[in-house]
């Protein structure tokens, strides 16, 4: 919608324009009033309005003075409309030299007005984009150069000019990063132009902080760059916490997904925007340490201390093993112990990514030993690709728990159907070597099955734990020999696998509530 400014020295001339017309539906709105050139000229500087509807004689300074000042001086000057009861050739030449658009007579009819603005109105959209696009390489120029301290102070007072930023004011580099638009989202992947995102944060920022003049973005790779002004602040008491927050809300409402505003510290003058442009750039390390707040102001984390360290190996260990045993709700707790460890510990999201990948490459050297190919998992690409996109730590969970549970299940199922005849191999073998000195991790080791799951599938699978198996085959060859042989009862220990006669009368006693020797009486 295009912005107007009437000038009239008769205060009813301007309010009768006022109600003329439905200014709203011809796409435009009026944005003030002056009653003399003179002011007309400031306003005009300060609000920057698309369009000027103008007197011509009027005291202090008249509308044809009021055109000529504004054409000159103001390399961004709006277009005119004259509005005068005076219908004199020589107002209409100069008119026409400084580029009026029109010029209309009073009593000012209704229709004429109308369409004097339908025939502006392309105009004026055509002149703005080519502005606003000459603001944007000004702003993108200068914000890059200024960053690397490299701007010069001419370029940085036009800069702060046209920014609104008085001499000696704050201002502060901020990051506004969109998350979880990614081709895997539960919502979808949501994926706008970046233009047309850009253009939306920008009438949020503008609409929440209430400001004059227009914010500009810089884009940044996955994210935008904002230079904060007191102007934004102003209607948060100056309380940049607060300002951010409202942000962070609104942001995220608008786009339908999370979004993160990193505020960096102010500074006082444009040639050091590269230290709150640093500082920003700091602040985005804390994002997995401030969770669930999104937004964050510089001055709140720059104390707490970050830390570049690796995975705990007994938490990967423990990971690792409930993948194998394939046990869900075990596996999840493991994960949420694990994004904990993320934010008590404070790791930077590096260390989160380096994490994260040592767990992926663990989780497919599993899936690997078993012949399965990783790739065929509709959870591997996501997993693997999530560095390329802004995520939550939320979303970063769920694509993650994701992954391991598919694998964990695949990796149940593939086992499972090899395993109906290895285990049947080790049970034979058991059988065929109880009398040696065989234990569950050294026969688990033999046939490459983690010891752990190997336990639990015998179990499930003879209804009998290890031990309790081998026990029980001892016991009933000790028994044959008590029967059939008359060896003494150390040498029937031995021969059955155990190292100590106490240990094997104990486990015999358990098992045949009787001694040995007394079971032996039974057959004399």
């Amino acid at each position: 919608m295009h912005s107007v400014l009437l000038v009239d020295d008769e205060v009813f001339a301007r309010k009768g324009l006022r109600r003329l017309i439905d200014w709203a539906s011809c796409g435009y709105r009026v944005i003030g009033e002056a009653d003399n050139g003179e002011d007309a000229y400031h306003i005009i500087r300060r609000l920057k309005p698309d369009l000027v509807i103008t007197d011509v004689r009027m005291p202090v300074m008249d509308g044809l003075e009021l055109i000529r000042k504004t054409t000159e001086n103001e390399p961004e000057h709006p277009g005119f409309i004259i509005i005068s009861g005076y219908n004199e050739f020589s107002y209409a030449q100069q008119a026409v030299r400084y580029g009026v658009h029109d010029f209309i007579l009073k009593p000012v009819n209704e229709n004429e007005l109308k369409a004097a603005l339908r025939q502006l109105d392309e105009k004026l959209r055509r002149e703005k984009l080519i502005r606003g696009k000459k603001r944007q390489l000004f702003h993108d120029l200068l914000v890059e150069a200024a960053v690397k301290g490299e701007a010069d102070k001419a370029s940085l007072q036009a800069w702060a000019e046209q920014l609104g930023i008085r001499p000696g004011e704050a201002v502060r580099y901020v990051f506004v990063e969109i998350n979880d638009r990614h081709p895997w989202a539960e919502t979808g992947p949501g994926f706008a132009d970046e233009e047309e995102c850009g253009e939306r944060i920008r009438r949020v920022i503008d609409r929440v902080a209430g400001t004059e003049t227009e914010t500009l973005l810089h884009k940044h790779h996955n994210r935008f760059g904002v230079l904060l002004t007191r102007q934004h602040l102003d209607r948060f008491g100056g309380d940049c916490d607060r300002l951010a927050r409202a942000l962070e809300r609104e942001l995220s409402d608008s786009l339908k997904t999370p979004v993160y505003v990193y505020v960096g510290a102010p500074v006082d003058d444009l040639r050091r925007l590269g230290d709150s442009y640093r500082s920003a750039r700091d602040t985005l390390l804390y994002k997995f340490v401030v969770e669930p707040h999104r937004a964050v102001v510089h001055e709140q984390v720059r104390d707490l201390h970050l830390q570049y360290i690796d995975l705990d190996d007994e938490l990967y260990r423990r990971l690792m093993n409930r993948i194998e045993e394939n046990r869900p709700d075990a596996i999840a707790e493991t994960i949420d112990e694990l994004f904990r460890e993320f934010a008590v510990k404070r790791y930077v999201p590096e260390a989160v990514k380096a994490a994260i990948h040592r767990c992926v490459s663990g989780t497919v050297r599993l899936l690997n030993e078993e012949g399965l190919d990783e790739r065929e998992l509709a959870s591997f690409e996501p997993i693997v690709a999530w560095p390329d996109y802004n995520v939550t730590p939320r979303e970063l969970k769920r694509l993650f728990l994701r992954f391991v549970l598919e694998s964990a299940e695949w990796l149940g199922k593939r086992r499972k159907e090899s395993l109906r005849g290895t285990i049947r191999h080790i049970r034979a073998y058991i059988d065929e070597h109880f009398r040696e000195n065989i234990s569950l991790k050294g026969i688990a080791a033999q046939f490459y099955i983690n010891p752990v799951y190997l336990g639990q599938l015998f179990k499930k699978t003879y209804g009998v734990y290890f031990n309790d198996y081998v026990l029980r085959l001892r016991v009933e060859e000790a028994k044959r020999l008590l029967r059939q042989t008359d060896l003494r009862i150390y040498e029937i220990a031995e021969q059955v696998g155990f190292s100590n006669a106490d240990y094997f009368v104990t486990q015999f006693e358990k098992l045949e509530r009787m001694t040995p020797t007394e079971y032996r009486k039974q057959w004399l």
